[in-house]
């Protein structure tokens, strides 16, 4: 099974590509949805975080969002050591997910996807990009953000020139319109690459 990454900064519409993929037919899985749903359900990782960031990281059986992200935010360290727990976790749980899934390939959406390495469980990767004023609108029409909350978020993420020359493709979202058939020919070519995988 062929498996693509796709990455993008906020507010890039990396969301929107992937519903565009997932209207195709095309299975998608979303690294942050598998990482919360990882971290509640998966003993051993509960154990782990609980071990690092102490009982208060869960409160009622359930991840206490708020004081993990007080931590991690505030102490680099706390971050790296989140991340090494997780992101393992979240590689396994898409491996596994895509050998039970059908078609010519599945894509693993990922904000972090060269930042946490997932990078090397894909075949090909492509990065959405869009000029930073239309992220910040789009972000803080979506999220309800103040633009420099916005900024402030866009300045910790990897820029849009270095996920452009890490990416097999890149996809420039101005225009849904123009977004479709840049999604469709897309899917051309990796079903295309697929069959010859």
């Amino acid at each position: 099974m062929m498996k693509v990454g796709i990455t993008g900064g906020i507010g890039s519409g990396k969301s929107t590509v992937c519903r565009l993929f997932a209207r195709l037919g095309v299975a998608v899985y979303d690294s942050d949805a598998g990482a919360k749903r990882l971290m509640t359900e998966d003993a051993e990782l509960r154990r782990r975080i609980t071990d690092r960031f102490g009982g208060e990281a869960y409160a009622d059986g359930t991840l206490n969002r708020t004081y993990l992200a007080g931590r991690v935010f505030s102490e680099a360290q706390a971050l790296a050591d989140l991340n090494a727990i997780v992101h393992p976790a979240v590689r396994a749980d898409f491996a596994v997910w895509a050998e039970r899934q059908e078609g010519d390939y599945v894509i693993l959406e990922s904000a972090l996807l060269f930042d946490a390495g997932f990078d090397a469980c894909v075949d090909r990767t492509v990065a959405v990009l869009a000029p930073e004023a239309l992220r910040i609108e789009r972000t803080c029409r979506r999220d309800g953000r103040t633009p420099g909350e916005v900024r402030l978020r866009i300045a910790a993420q990897t820029d849009d020139d270095t996920l452009s020359a890490k990416a097999d493709y890149t996809l420039v979202n101005i225009l849904e319109s123009d977004l479709e058939p840049a999604v469709a020919e897309l899917h051309r070519i990796f079903s295309h690459e697929a069959h010859e995988h």
